[in-house]
């Protein structure tokens, strides 16, 4: 069997309207390289060496879409920075809940430890992005910090925010105040609620935060997750 180098896949996912995809993947860095409205409607969108491709389906539901992608990326941190920052300038906000959203990188149990992120596009396409390398993290030790990374499996991977939220509430509970992994599963509760609509419950647990001793990385997350609940 004779190999083939330079193979391209390129993920074909269905939408609403594909004007709306484009002003939403515009924002993100693509450009429209394609695009038609008859006989069917589709667009494609291309950032660097990433293409994807949608078609626009009559009557179709976003909140019920099974479409999904993974996308891997040498330098996580770096594209979800620059996603916020298109969101931000396009929206005024990153959107935290609703259709579309994106999320913040975390490390992933179900992923062997890769730290990831997700964008659920205006279609309700989950586009998984992952880095190439893996973490380089010590691994989940307290309880809390298991509890904390079961919950980012059941909402970033299941889409289950409120067991998700159940999860780390039950673990928060009976947390010691000097857990290491306190932190970051608050600041992870925190952005739950904002996916939750809770702006209140998010708020308070950001006072909590604002009272407590943390990195330079994590004031800068309260930072951003404030603005955008604004």
């Amino acid at each position: 069997m004779v190999g083939m180098a330079d193979e391209i896949a390129i993920p074909l996912l269905p939408c609403s309207s594909i004007d709306e995809m484009a002003d939403f993947y515009s924002a993100l860095g693509f450009r429209t390289t394609y695009r038609q409205l008859r006989p069917n409607p589709y667009v494609a969108m291309q950032r660097e060496d990433l293409q994807l491709h949608f078609f626009g389906m009559p009557g179709f539901v976003p909140a019920d879409s099974y479409g999904t992608c993974a996308v891997l990326v040498p330098d996580i941190q770096a594209l979800h920075q620059q996603f916020a920052a298109g969101l931000r300038a396009r929206f005024g906000k990153v959107p935290l809940s609703g259709i579309p959203r994106m999320t913040r990188p975390r490390p992933r149990k179900n992923n062997g430890g890769v730290t990831g992120f997700s964008v659920v596009d205006p279609g309700g396409n989950w586009i998984r992005i992952s880095a190439l390398a893996p973490s380089t993290s010590a691994g989940a030790e307290s309880r809390l910090a298991v509890s904390l990374e079961n919950a980012v499996v059941m909402a970033d991977s299941h889409g289950d925010h409120r067991q998700a939220a159940r999860i780390l509430d039950t673990a928060l509970r009976k947390a010691p105040s000097d857990d290491p992994a306190l932190v970051e599963a608050l600041l992870y509760r925190a952005e739950l609620a904002a996916t939750l609509d809770e702006t209140d419950k998010s708020l308070d647990i950001v006072k909590k935060l604002s009272e407590m001793e943390l990195t330079a990385e994590q004031r800068t997350q309260i930072a951003e997750l404030t603005a955008d609940l604004s």
